[in-house]
């Protein structure tokens, strides 16, 4: 007959507490790297629209992805017929700061001379 004093009742409630700070740890991460990669398809999608403005001759390219990402280092340069945008940002979400973000984007230079 087992004494009331050798009983593993609450080693599953001492398992549990020790165990949460971990989950909490990964979820907080996994959630940050969810947001990271939202920003990372919102920066490559301004990088693109701005290549094709730029194509068109559209003057206000670059102050497209300065309206969503403001820190963001701009550079464009031609690649044979077309013109290229590249993008890049640090960018801190939650648990997950200073983390740099690229994107480049190339679009059929039309208002070449």
């Amino acid at each position: 007959m087992l004494s009331r004093f050798n009983s593993a009742h609450g080693s599953v409630t001492a398992e549990f507490a020790a165990a949460l700070p971990a989950v909490v740890l990964v979820l907080a991460f996994a959630i940050g790297a969810i947001g990271l990669g939202g920003q990372q398809l919102r920066l490559q999608g301004a990088a693109f629209e701005a290549a094709r403005m730029l194509g068109r001759g559209d003057s206000g390219a670059l102050a497209r992805i300065r309206s969503d990402f403001p820190a963001a280092t701009l550079s464009t340069y031609p690649s044979g017929e077309s013109i290229c945008v590249e993008a890049r940002v640090t960018v801190a979400l939650g648990a997950l700061s200073g983390i740099g973000l690229s994107a480049t984007a190339c679009a059929l230079n039309d208002a070449r001379s």
